[in-house]
């Protein structure tokens, strides 16, 4: 095998992050990755691959697979070592794991607003992601209160939460959630920066509204919502060339058609 491979969906968050990665690097190019569609069936060799597992990304190297997106993210780190991302003293590589270990709750706040049909319940789940983005800011504001960083760079936390504040665009378009004028101040520096890196501009606010819009109507991982034939995963037509879709998830759902869903012809 010439390249490690990573298999992956280029919308996913988990597998974005790798690529800010082997950006901040300069090894984008040192590594293949292979798009599988996750509107179809996983390919057999795929599965075989993976145990079985659907879960992307995978990486396939020369001495085996590797999976979930944050052991291959500090495989990358170790492997490409010449300019390393993690902090490199045992003190600052803690407080940065310190941070990453809030990803999940933030991460799992923000797809349960997305993915909730029930209104009476929108208050309490716009809360809830409000109060994560408040404990980043705590955390923030203790251990570098004037800074923009977690440190002095753009590093391994941030190319952990990136994608997520990337894909969070769903919340303000579907959901109308933003952060409050005051308040939150240190945590959305940090983000702002994050969202502005050059090494973090693989996806854009509009893929990732046109791409997850079937996550809004509770159907997520290429699951299809009621009525209707299409993911909004699908690669064709591009989504470039598809509407934006309604703001309005707790309204009738869009069809295929007012999607731009349908293939040419």
């Amino acid at each position: 095998m010439s390249k490690p491979i990573v298999h992956h969906i280029p919308v996913c968050p988990f597998s974005q992050r790798l690529e800010i990665l082997l950006t901040l690097k300069g090894e984008r190019d040192a590594v293949t990755f292979s798009v599988v569609d996750i509107t179809r069936p996983r390919p057999p060799e795929l599965l075989r691959l993976s145990g079985g597992s659907t879960a992307l990304p995978i990486l396939e190297t020369a001495d085996g697979v590797l999976k979930e997106s944050l052991v291959i993210l500090r495989y990358f780190d170790e492997t490409f070592a010449e300019t390393p991302i993690a902090r490199a003293t045992p003190y600052e590589r803690a407080v940065e794991n310190m941070l990453i270990a809030m990803e999940g709750d933030f991460t799992s706040s923000g797809y349960r607003l997305v993915m909730n049909q029930d209104e009476d319940r929108r208050t309490a789940l716009q809360d809830a992601v409000l109060a994560q983005y408040r404990r980043l800011d705590a955390f923030l504001a203790t251990h570098n209160p004037a800074g923009t960083f977690l440190f002095e760079r753009f590093g391994l936390a941030e190319a952990v939460f990136t994608p997520m504040f990337v894909r969070f665009a769903f919340l303000a378009y579907f959901e109308g959630f933003e952060l409050p004028a005051e308040g939150c101040e240190r945590v959305r520096r940090w983000r702002d920066a994050c969202l502005a890196h050059p090494a973090a501009q693989q996806v854009s606010s509009e893929e990732v509204v046109k791409a997850y819009y079937d996550y809004a109507r509770g159907a997520g991982n290429g699951a299809l919502p009621a009525g209707r034939a299409r993911s909004s995963f699908v690669f064709e037509p591009h989504w470039r060339t598809r509407p934006w879709p309604p703001k309005d998830k707790y309204g009738p759902g869009a069809t295929d058609a007012e999607l731009g869903l349908l293939p040419a012809g």
